[in-house]
């Protein structure tokens, strides 16, 4: 099982070219993230971080990615597209909606990868707690990535906050982890039993991704073979950081 599988361990060199990398993408969530307002399309923010990527000499992990080939550097998933949304100058965002942001970067042959949801202009007191738990479920997993812990405790802790808060883990999508490829070995769901799975190591580098959603787990794919949406059309969020397991505790490579 890709569950069980050890993750690898990165070198102090490696580590220090992924911050980098990391550090593009926090670039690409700051610009992209002061842009969302009404009105907005989504393919305007796919430019926003288009830009960053050329400024700061990086490429996309995510263009060109998968069958078909993927065409955009972020997805962009209003509403009750859980994730993949392919941006476009027909999608405008509106008053009240959410938007799932998600993006990479590669510097040097290494890779960074993470998510945001982020509400346009004033949202319900529903889609706002719904991106609270999301992130809050981000960070349990996060503080949960320390050396000698398991894979089992990442999603442990992802899915005891979610159900706490009477929202549902999406299934059938997990986090990777993350180096010289986007997705690598192992899985990193966001459900799990602690103390199960493979044994992290300083130097392990993971990226969590938990996807919530408040009415259902099911999902279905839209005819682009991309786009991923609720099963029955209720609003989800999605939250992901590139994260480092090192001696002093759990490093957000990601997080600016």
């Amino acid at each position: 099982m890709l569950f069980s599988r050890t993750p690898a361990v990165r070198t102090r060199e490696q580590l220090a070219i992924m911050r980098r990398a990391g550090r593009v993408v926090a670039e690409m969530h700051a610009e992209i993230r002061a842009a969302i307002a009404p009105g907005t399309t989504t393919a305007e923010l796919d430019r926003i971080g288009r830009d960053v990527l050329a400024c700061r000499g990086a490429t996309s992990n995510f263009l060109g990615y998968g069958h078909p080939p993927y065409p955009a550097v972020i997805c962009a998933s209003p509403n009750s597209m859980v994730v993949h949304g392919v941006p476009s100058d027909r999608v405008v965002l509106r008053e009240g909606d959410i938007v799932s942001i998600d993006c990479g970067a590669i510097v040097d042959g290494w890779h960074g990868d993470a998510a945001f949801t982020a509400p346009v202009g004033e949202v319900s007191d529903e889609a706002r707690r719904l991106i609270e738990v999301t992130e809050a479920s981000l960070d349990a997993a996060i503080a949960a990535m320390v050396e000698g812990n398991r894979l089992g405790d990442l999603g442990h802790a992802v899915e005891s906050t979610v159900r706490a808060a009477g929202l549902h883990v999406v299934a059938g999508y997990t986090g990777h982890a993350i180096g010289q490829a986007m997705h690598e070995a192992p899985n990193v769901p966001n459900v799990g039993t602690a103390g199960s799975g493979a044994k992290l190591r300083v130097g392990n580098v993971l990226a969590i991704e938990p996807m919530v959603a408040i009415g259902t787990d099911d999902t279905d794919v839209l005819d682009d073979d991309w786009s991923v949406v609720t099963a029955d059309g209720t609003w989800a969020a999605h939250a992901e950081h590139t994260i480092a397991v090192t001696p002093d505790g759990p490093e957000v490579l990601t997080r600016p």
